[in-house]
């Protein structure tokens, strides 16, 4: 196996349209030398658009064909400001077909199945267009369909990875290529034992790097981002977001954990599991060091935000008033588990139980519909939940001051607060 390998990613803000792409390549050759191994993301907003043509699809909206030639045109716009024509088209247009064929039937499949052999089509279009174009200007690339490497079970928009195989068709195929030059391959997609496409849970390119960095055994990751590395806050939403320069993977665990998006949140296990460090960079400002993630953080923390919007608190109560004990939490967990809800915040009490999940009305619908025999059930929205790690008192007393606060939780370390919207 070859030592010393460096896998980079690069999201879809940084192969947003043709300009973007050229970059990427300036950035490359920049660089000290190539990576041996590069995952990259749908281009910019190329999910969402797929997302609508999904939906379009399953309600039957009659539009779902027209939604997929947007984006369809949206890649050969790309393909043409690049110059790199040639047959690129043909090969677009053959990744297309995967979606095509599922959609000129009436929707009979699950909606996550359906989801995944549509969405998944974005990483294979991007990747084509920027190995294409970074061979046109002599970087040395060979593209990877990641479907045939990354293996999981059929957990379909989270697919669960199988280890041992994914481990065994990396050493198969991927090792060998690295002799050829830099491996191209798509970020947030997989492949089933069946030969489904997979994807591995929003914002999944992260997690996709750190699979085959642990399979490599690599000697780091580096994320290109369009922030100047992990902050104290989203930069977005406030203006005193710092840098910081140094992370543990424990406090990067917690911070992903309550729902910061700058890392996926299984990133960093197969990370720490083999000690390989996760760099985090601006592809805005490539000279900028950005943030270290590694087994050695600093000493002490400054506050650390992270704000989720668009949330629900739901609050449910026995039918019979009772007391909610063990019994009934086993049965609601069950249920949650069931509509695939991940709960951000949970508070139990002596007669109802509380909890704060992503506001995805379908989801949200499906579950109330569920617990509707034993228990009533309120929902809340829209709420926002705000964790803050290493907080002060004089932070707290400050929110409370302009906020009605439907919910607060305290530890050591870590207080949350929902906020009604």
């Amino acid at each position: 196996m070859k030592t010393g390998i460096s896998v980079h990613k690069f999201g879809g803000a940084s192969i947003d349209n043709a300009e973007s792409v050229r970059n990427l390549a300036s950035l490359l050759k920049q660089l000290e030398m190539m990576p041996e191994v590069m995952v990259v993301s749908a281009m910019g907003k190329t999910t969402n658009h797929l997302e609508e043509v999904v939906d379009s699809y399953v309600a039957q909206e009659g539009n779902a064909m027209a939604k997929l030639d947007v984006v369809r045109q949206h890649h050969f716009d790309i393909v043409r400001d690049l110059g790199i024509e040639g047959d690129i088209r043909d090969q677009l247009n053959d990744v297309m077909v995967e979606a095509e064929w599922l959609l000129e039937d009436q929707p009979v499949d699950s909606y996550d199945y359906i989801y995944d052999q549509v969405v998944s089509i974005g990483e294979l279009l991007s990747t084509i267009i920027v190995n294409a174009y970074l061979q046109s200007v002599d970087l040395p690339v060979v593209w990877l369909d990641i479907r045939d490497v990354l293996k999981t079970d059929d957990t379909y928009r989270n697919g669960q990875v199988d280890w041992h195989r994914t481990g065994k068709q990396v050493e198969q195929i991927i090792n060998p290529l690295l002799e050829k030059g830099t491996v191209l391959t798509q970020g947030f997609i997989a492949g089933t034992s069946e030969n489904h496409s997979m994807t591995l849970g929003r914002e999944g390119s992260d997690y996709t790097a750190a699979i085959l960095a642990n399979c490599l055994g690599a000697q780091s990751v580096t994320a290109w981002k369009d922030v100047p590395g992990i902050m104290t806050e989203d930069p977005n939403i406030s203006d005193q977001a710092q840098l910081l320069p140094r992370l543990s993977y424990a406090e990067a665990v917690e911070m992903t954990y309550y729902g910061a998006k700058v890392i996926h949140p299984r990133t960093l296990k197969p990370l720490k599991d083999k000690e390989i460090p996760l760099y985090v960079r601006s592809f805005l400002d490539p000279q900028s060091e950005g943030t270290l993630v590694s087994d050695e953080g600093p000493d002490v923390y400054p506050p650390v935000k992270v704000r989720l919007k668009e949330q629900a608190l739901i609050q449910i109560r026995t039918r019979d008033s009772s007391f909610v004990v063990e019994d009934h939490l086993s049965q609601i967990f069950g249920l949650l588990v069931r509509n695939h809800i991940r709960i951000s915040l949970m508070k139990n009490l002596a007669v109802s139980f509380s909890l704060v999940v992503n506001d995805d009305i379908t989801k949200i619908d499906s579950l109330l519909k569920d617990l509707e025999e034993e228990f009533t059930s309120e929902v809340k929205r829209p709420v926002e939940l705000l964790t803050i790690r290493h907080y002060s008192s004089d932070q707290l007393d400050q929110i409370r001051e302009q906020h009605r606060v439907l919910i607060s939780e305290t530890s050591f370390d870590t207080a949350q607060l929902v906020l009604k919207g």
